[in-house]
């Protein structure tokens, strides 16, 4: 019996050692295998390409970081954002988008929303409180805890931007000579609603500025790209969109079915953004709407904001994503293109943030002109910002 005993204390004494270990560096593998970058030589930057990139507004409209339980003050040696490699890139607007629910099986086809979500044991490995673990609401409002946290930690580099005040100050700072970086907060899928459109309050008084209303399922709002079918907006859809239309937030349609985008269409007359994606013509998936649906987003006076990983470019380097850009600046125009890399997204990408003067340099070879990289690069973000956000 005593040697059963001593047995049995060991094997608690493991199982506790080995819960420890799970999470102390399970969640950290798990990033560091979700969120990779190619391995390659350092990609070509000309001095032309230099001074440019050292002049523009960067503005990028989507990166799920605050997913995952890093220090966005401290550089990282895993995954794709975090507040010094921004500054690095010379990144002056960040979308930092809550993920809160994920399908698992996870794909760009068909998903069930009764599959069994990923995010949880994700949450509860990474010990965020026990008041995220069955509430998508209070997963978004954790995330949007964590980038009020590090604004506190590190003024110097993250000003979180709510109005177009705010957005003014950051350009202002920057121009001044500061590394100031402006975040701003989107959720991706509106599920943290949870079917209650008084909630939508909550999150914008919790600082979120951008709504997608769908993610890799569909939802109370309404059909996903990724769903059981085309289907359109429920009444709660149509209710969130009005609203959404009403109030200083823009309204994201990255996921959203194409018959929601279709009925989004004609419901609003605000400038409407798709977040992250590619162009149809140039990389023909699913994932990509197709380009005359494109070309009616864009005549609202939006933008398309094109990714950096391959499933909707075919082609993660810089190169490639330049010339997807290219191509949609063709489609769209100058006008309606920007960047939406989702870094942090679960994605492989050709390169992190600290390298996006590599995209510039693309983007000189494709022979785009300094006004179009501009364009593309930030002033379109700028513009639907300003457009949108109160003052």
């Amino acid at each position: 019996m005593r040697k059963f005993g001593k047995w049995l204390g060991r094997a608690f004494v493991l199982v506790i050692v080995g819960i420890a270990a799970f999470l102390t560096f399970g969640p950290g593998y798990v990033e560091g295998q979700r969120n990779t970058v190619t391995a390659h030589d350092p990609w070509p930057v000309s001095d032309d390409a230099t001074q440019l990139h050292e002049s523009l507004i960067i503005g990028d409209w989507h990166a799920d970081s605050l997913l995952w339980n890093r220090d966005l003050t401290k550089r990282a040696n895993r995954g794709q954002v975090d507040l010094p490699r921004l500054i690095e890139g010379n990144v002056a607007l960040q979308m930092f988008t809550a993920v809160t629910k994920s399908p698992k099986g996870q794909n760009y086809h068909s998903n069930s929303a009764e599959a069994p979500d990923n995010i949880t044991p994700l949450v509860m490995g990474q010990l965020w409180p026990i008041r995220t673990w069955d509430s998508l609401l209070e997963r978004a409002l954790y995330q949007a805890e964590r980038l009020h946290g590090f604004e506190e930690d590190a003024p110097e580099m993250l000003k979180i931007i709510r109005t177009r005040t705010d957005l003014d100050s950051v350009l202002s700072r920057r121009a001044a000579g500061e590394d100031v970086v402006g975040g701003l907060l989107g959720i991706e899928g509106a599920h943290p609603l949870e079917g209650d459109l008084a909630n939508l309050d909550i999150l914008v008084d919790a600082g979120y500025r951008m709504v997608a209303l769908q993610h890799f399922f569909d939802n109370a709002l309404g059909g996903s790209l990724h769903g059981a079918g085309d289907h359109g907006l429920t009444e709660f859809g149509r209710d969130v969109v009005r609203e959404v239309a009403a109030l200083p937030l823009i309204l994201d349609l990255a996921h959203s079915s194409p018959q929601v985008a279709r009925e989004v269409l004609e419901i609003t007359d605000i400038p409407l953004v798709v977040s992250h994606t590619g162009l149809h013509s140039a990389c023909a998936v699913k994932r990509n709407y197709p380009d005359d649906l494109m070309r009616m987003i864009a005549g609202t006076g939006g933008v398309i904001a094109i990714g950096f990983w391959a499933d909707v470019t075919c082609n993660e380097s810089p190169a490639g994503v330049a010339s997807v850009i290219s191509q949609a600046i063709a489609v769209l125009g100058e006008d309606h293109v920007s960047l939406g890399s989702d870094f942090d997204g679960s994605v492989q990408t050709g390169f992190d943030v600290s390298e996006l003067a590599a995209l510039t340099h693309a983007l000189l070879a494709e022979g785009l002109s300094e006004g179009q990289i501009r364009k593309v690069m930030g002033e379109n973000m700028v513009r639907v910002l300003r457009a949108r956000l109160d003052g």
